[in-house]
């Protein structure tokens, strides 16, 4: 499934197209990809045509798109109109691809927005899904109770948009900000950390503690910091936490810088291009081959219906004293 730094690829491909861009038409080709659109809003197509999005924002792995109020409204351009947002959850095999208008190259297409940019021109925002675990949705926005914004907008949105910057769609609201968010708390984060009584690995998994991290950059995190990942979380020592916080942003900006890890065509940018961070993997898939810290051949085990990759040399379990 993509993670925070494929999902943030997305994101950042988007906004110089989306942001400012009027939605133009819409074409639903498959109802299934709306699972998580309420029909009691209104509908899917309805609700986006002749809105504008006002930017391209993320939560863990949750994009969304602040929508303006329609162009035919009084209130269309005051910040305080926009009241609702085009969510997109890519699930294990969703794509978000910008193409040129009439060139008909996606197979498995099932949402098409057709947007205006002022500046750019014309697009298609092709939704791609092989799998159709993944959806689209207009969801309402709620403020956020810290009064931060709701989630990372990058460089291209406005400063005078305060008013639904700091707003959530109501189906990310229980989601945790993730380490790259700059309203990261990372003191609320360490001391919810030492309460879970959980494995490490679990609690890195958990996306009501922290966003974005999934099984690869969870393993990749642990191998940094020489942590096993069934460590008892509320046994780690705050410098300890600290240490893998820092080692984790590390993780996750690096695969960001490398465009994401790929294995195979379903992860792309909005243009169809791999990432490359599966080349600087050390842990996850590596099993048999040499730890790169240590030289002792990196083992796979089972976890919670999936894997875990680590080094048995440099991650040794925790031994109650």
């Amino acid at each position: 499934m993509p993670e925070l730094p494929e999902v943030e690829v997305v994101r950042a491909g988007l906004e110089p197209a989306v942001s400012g861009a009027l939605i133009t038409g819409v074409e639903v080709f498959d109802q299934r990809s709306l699972k998580r659109h309420s029909p009691l809003e209104g509908s899917f197509e309805a609700l986006l045509t002749g809105r504008r999005m006002l930017a391209a924002g993320r939560r863990g792995k949750f994009l969304w798109f602040p929508l303006s109020a329609p162009e035919t409204a009084e209130a269309g351009s005051h910040p305080d109109a926009v009241e609702r947002a085009l969510v997109a959850h890519l699930g294990m095999s969703g794509q978000v691809l910008l193409r040129t208008p009439g060139v008909e190259e996606d197979g498995l297409l099932r949402i098409r927005l057709q947007i205006e940019h002022p500046e750019h021109g014309e697009f298609w925002v092709n939704f791609v899904d092989q799998r159709i675990f993944g959806s689209m949705a207009v969801d309402r926005l709620l403020s956020t109770p810290d009064g931060q914004p709701g989630g990372y907008f990058g460089f291209g949105a406005a400063d005078d948009v305060e008013a639904w910057r700091a707003r959530v769609p109501s189906q990310v609201a229980h989601i945790a900000r993730d380490p790259l968010d700059p309203a990261f708390d990372d003191g609320r984060f360490f001391a919810a950390l030492g309460r879970k009584r959980t494995g490490i690995k679990r609690a890195l998994l958990d996306q009501t503690l922290v966003s974005g991290i999934g099984n690869i950059y969870a393993d990749e995190s642990l191998w940094a910091a020489r942590l096993h990942y069934e460590y008892p979380s509320d046994k780690l020592a705050r410098p300890r936490m600290r240490e893998l916080l820092a080692e984790v942003r590390i993780v996750l900006e690096k695969a960001l810088a490398e465009g994401g890890t790929s294995f195979d065509a379903q992860y792309v940018n909005v243009n169809g291009a791999s990432g490359y961070f599966s080349h600087s993997l050390n842990a996850y898939g590596q099993q048999g081959k040499p730890c790169t810290r240590c030289g002792t051949p990196i083992v796979r085990e089972q976890f919670m219906n999936r894997s875990s990759h680590l080094c048995p040399r440099c991650q040794r379990p925790f031994r109650a004293r």
